[in-house]
């Protein structure tokens, strides 16, 4: 094969988070969203010792499993890979892709492991509870849009009014947002150019609650009087309770979703979830999965890895990577001390505050790089759960944590890929793995959350 070259093929399988992968004479071809079963046609852009890489041009056949999307917006839109194919069938899908990420590297140890594998989520239409929503145009100098990047694009956005993976009162809230400063003809952010005023718009929903947190995220190069916007977004008829709206001021070059500084247009700028018999107070930025009810699948998982505590309340669990407490928490009643590190000031104030609302005394939250914290924490923990970003642990984060030699570690990962490269160095300094499952927390999408449970045994390769 060469660069340049169209051909065509039938997918053989979806390796994470979305690589279809297509056999061919000398080696194999990767082709992103691409479905198992699917006819393709695929022009190569990189051919490199065996292995090459593709765009998607047209599906020429679909999938004998594929049975047709809800959503009108897919294929166009960025977000979901799998909407087309039955749940179980997804499920399949992820699990397999689980399975050959951690074979290579589980086949090094010697001892059995227990493979649990995929849980499924408890809802799996309209479980997002936070969305981030782009404004732009779908071509050049077309009419203005608000909504997601269209697939393979960065520049490109596609309004999503009747997305499946968001309930109806942000379908309701996006078309009314789009309308409004359509109307108004008032000017959306161009990346590269850098001018424009609207940028963003965040919509929080908690599951249990139904309250409801908006942000409106623009520049400071325009001014508008945004009383009619917030008399708009009141007016709507929503199943759930608008209790904050915010104008969140962002000059940043960078095309990401934060604050210069942060006005409330009405009510608060926090909402209530409840999970697991727990209640948590939410700001904007706060992280908290974003399927509630899939989350509560995902820590009951981390607790039972765990396990039972109650015997010995004295243990120090560190939850690393805490943001706003939600593990800590989990495991508060059966540890006599936990100690959650993040390095955002405002997911640990939040916990802090979460603790109280929970009536929790044993639990400590502290700010900072967890490469840089640990050095100042004088327990040394018996437990160490960690889930951290999608990129995984510093290498040498990762080394102090593994020179605790914890009894008992949980690592829970978003990005399986980078779990796999930090599971190599647990293994090679004294961790056996004793169980591995995983929960679908990302329906329809590339995603899937992955728990590792392992023991210490004092064995470590030189």
């Amino acid at each position: 094969m060469k660069k340049g070259q169209v051909a065509e093929g039938i997918v053989e399988r979806m390796d994470f988070p979305n690589k279809g992968i297509i056999s061919w004479e000398g080696g194999t071809c990767v082709v992103k969203n691409a479905l198992p079963g699917q006819k393709i046609s695929y022009r190569i852009n990189k051919v490199r010792k065996g292995k090459a890489e593709a765009r998607l041009l047209e599906v020429l056949e679909p999938s004998p499993e594929e049975t047709g999307s809800p959503c009108p917006h897919f294929g166009i839109c960025g977000g979901c890979v799998s909407i087309s194919l039955p749940y179980e069938e997804q499920l399949r899908m992820k699990n397999g892709q689980v399975k050959r990420l951690l074979a290579p590297v589980l086949a090094k140890q010697e001892s059995p492991y227990i493979y649990d594998g995929i849980k499924e989520s408890p809802v799996i239409y309209g479980y997002r509870n936070k969305m981030e929503f782009s404004f732009g145009d779908e071509v050049k100098d077309g009419p203005l849009a608000l909504g997601m990047h269209k697939r393979g694009s960065f520049y490109d956005v596609v309004s999503v009014e009747e997305c499946c993976i968001v309930d109806e009162d942000y379908r309701k809230i996006l078309r009314g947002v789009r309308e409004y400063f359509a109307s108004l003809k008032v000017s959306f952010y161009h990346r590269l150019r850098h001018e424009g005023y609207l940028r963003h718009l965040l919509v929080r929903k908690a599951a249990k609650t139904g309250e409801i947190l908006i942000a409106l995220v623009t520049t400071t190069q325009e001014e508008h009087d945004l009383a009619p916007f917030r008399d708009m977004l009141l007016g709507l008829s929503l199943q759930g309770k608008i209790v904050g709206i915010l104008h969140t001021k962002n000059d940043s070059v960078a095309d990401v979703v934060q604050s210069d500084e942060t006005v409330t247009l009405y009510g608060q700028d926090y909402f209530y979830e409840e999970l697991l018999g727990l209640k948590f107070r939410i700001s904007q930025f706060s992280f908290f999965q974003t399927n509630t009810y899939g989350a509560e699948v995902l820590y009951g998982m981390v607790r039972e890895y765990i396990g039972s505590l109650s015997e010995k309340k004295d243990k120090v669990v560190f939850d690393l990577y805490s943001g706003t407490g939600t593990i800590a928490q989990m495991m508060a009643d059966v540890a006599g001390k936990v100690i959650g590190v993040e390095i955002v000031e405002e997911a640990v104030e939040a916990a802090r505050k979460n603790a109280c609302l929970n009536g929790l005394e044993n639990c400590e939250f502290i700010a900072g790089d967890v490469l840089k914290v640990l050095d100042g924490i004088e327990e040394k923990p018996d437990f160490i759960i960690l889930d951290p970003p999608r990129d995984g642990v510093h290498p040498k984060a990762l080394r102090k944590i593994i020179d605790y030699r914890a009894d008992r570690l949980v690592y829970i990962s978003c990005k399986p890929t980078s779990l796999v490269r930090d599971l190599e160095a647990f293994l090679e300094n004294g961790y056996v793995v004793e169980r591995v499952g995983s929960v679908d927390q990302f329906p329809f999408t590339g995603n899937v959350e992955v728990i590792i449970k392992m023991q210490y045994c004092g064995k470590e390769k030189n």
